[in-house]
């Protein structure tokens, strides 16, 4: 069976991602070691809190250098919300230089009329283009968000599901063996289940 890990960069919401890969019969571990992640068949990237600490930590870890490897050799990679943001080249958040697997920069969400942020609570995704991740997801269901950033990749492509928060911003993201959800499949009832699902099924190719 394939090694399944869970990267604990210190930036919380490990509790939920595990328990929902174990409501769907799978152990993740759970890992601070850049060796394990290195080794690893399949890696969750989850993480909530602020882009600047996130990256300190992962440079102090060693896991920076261990996730450009692993997406270099085409392990899936799953990122999640501050995962999905820290993947792109730089952040606003901090002004952080980030890890580079994805071209584009995370940027704030905007200030609009009778819309708080952060945004925060259950909102759709309008997907734009098939991926295996996000297969058999209906137009009407609905994922959690928690987050004043989004990432904005520099290529239109990349961008695989776009939501309406004042502004439309990426809310998925795919390229090659990389798919990332700012919103959070883990506190997302079924839907988010089923896009875990299809996450642990995903042999990491892609046809754009």
């Amino acid at each position: 069976m394939s090694s399944l890990v869970v990267i604990d960069y210190e930036a919380g919401n490990l509790t939920s991602v595990i328990r929902s890969l174990k409501a769907l019969g799978v152990d993740g571990a759970v890992t601070q070691d850049p060796s394990v992640v290195a080794a690893a068949d399949r890696i969750v990237f989850p993480g909530v809190g602020a882009a600047g600490k996130a990256m300190a930590t992962l440079q102090r870890l060693g896991l920076d250098r261990a996730l450009k490897d692993s997406f270099q050799r085409g392990a899936p990679i799953l990122g999640i919300c501050l995962g999905a943001q820290i993947i792109l080249e730089f952040s606003e958040e901090n002004e952080t230089p980030c890890l580079g697997l994805l071209p584009g920069r995370t940027r704030v969400l905007p200030q609009s009329p009778g819309l708080k942020v952060p945004h925060m609570g259950w909102n759709r995704v309008r997907f734009l283009r098939p991926h295996p991740v996000f297969v058999g997801l209906p137009p009407e269901a609905e994922y959690y968000f928690v987050h004043s950033y989004y990432p904005a990749p520099s290529q239109e492509s990349m961008v695989l599901g776009l939501t309406d928060y004042g502004v439309d911003f990426p809310s998925a993201l795919g390229w090659r063996n990389l798919a990332a959800t700012q919103f959070h499949p883990e506190k997302s009832g079924r839907f988010g289940l089923r896009l875990l699902e299809n996450f642990l099924a995903w042999d990491g190719s892609y046809a754009e």
